[in-house]
């Protein structure tokens, strides 16, 4: 099974899992306030519109979307976060990238490394894994939600770059730059959306056992546990029978 099908079913398993620990808002809130450094008018700043919507996807509050613009733009006192990325190996040597937003790096670096060499893994060097992804917009739709030749037309006109069938979803892939655009088109078009992000996604998967995926799911719900991490990206091939 092809490693973008089991990032579609990894990443609704995982907002829904993030949802229930009652983290997914604060995550949320600390990349609004990141994006809204550089300025608290979404129609000025692409990087907040796109976590603002992000956010309203997530069903997070009105006021609580404003909140964390003031608080990025020193209204009601800065918080500070900066960006991480880490990068690490995991049981059967998959990649894995970690997008991170912390206000100590001291503390966060040792609580992933932690996280890996709990679970048998080991965190990298700056560098040693992120060549094998590429961020991309990914937008999600379930395959009887449209035709396929009527979403790929739709798709491609907006400037997406590809449309890949994975069975019981489609993926239109995009570059960044385009994502909100063709996003866009295809909400004015009434065509339902299942997930969407920009996120790293894999140039290549590797095939793991059922042992050693149980053992990635593991450490990526470990990594997904603590405060300071994002969005986690592995290039794990999946078994099916361990997604479902």
């Amino acid at each position: 099974m092809a490693g973008h099908s089991h990032w579609s079913k990894i990443k609704r398993a995982k907002g829904a899992t993030d949802a229930k620990r009652g983290k997914i808002w604060s995550k949320i809130a600390r990349k609004i306030i990141i994006a809204a450094k550089n300025g608290g008018d979404p129609r000025d700043n692409l990087n907040l519109r796109y976590t603002i919507d992000e956010a309203k996807a997530a069903n997070m509050p009105r006021d609580t979307i404003e909140k964390a613009i003031k608080k990025g733009t020193g209204e009601l006192g800065a918080e500070n976060y900066e960006a991480a990325t880490y990068e690490g190996y995991g049981p059967g040597g998959v990649a894995i990238l970690i997008d991170a937003l912390t206000n100590n790096r001291s503390r966060t670096a040792p609580e992933i490394r932690n996280i890996f060499e709990k679970a048998g893994g080991n965190l990298a060097t700056t560098g040693a894994v992120g060549f094998q992804f590429t961020k991309q917009g990914v937008i999600t739709i379930k395959s009887d939600a449209i035709d396929e030749e009527k979403l790929m037309e739709l798709a491609l006109e907006a400037g997406a770059e590809d449309v890949k069938d994975e069975g019981e979803v489609r993926e239109v892939v995009t570059l960044p730059t385009q994502y909100l655009k063709v996003k866009e088109a295809l909400e004015a078009a009434k065509v339902p959306i299942e997930a969407s992000e920009i996120t790293n996604m894999p140039n290549n998967t590797v095939p793991v056992d059922a042992e050693a995926a149980q053992r990635i799911l593991k450490l990526i719900d470990a990594l997904e546990d603590n405060d300071d991490v994002q969005n986690v990206s592995h290039n794990a091939e999946i078994p099916e029978s361990v997604v479902v």
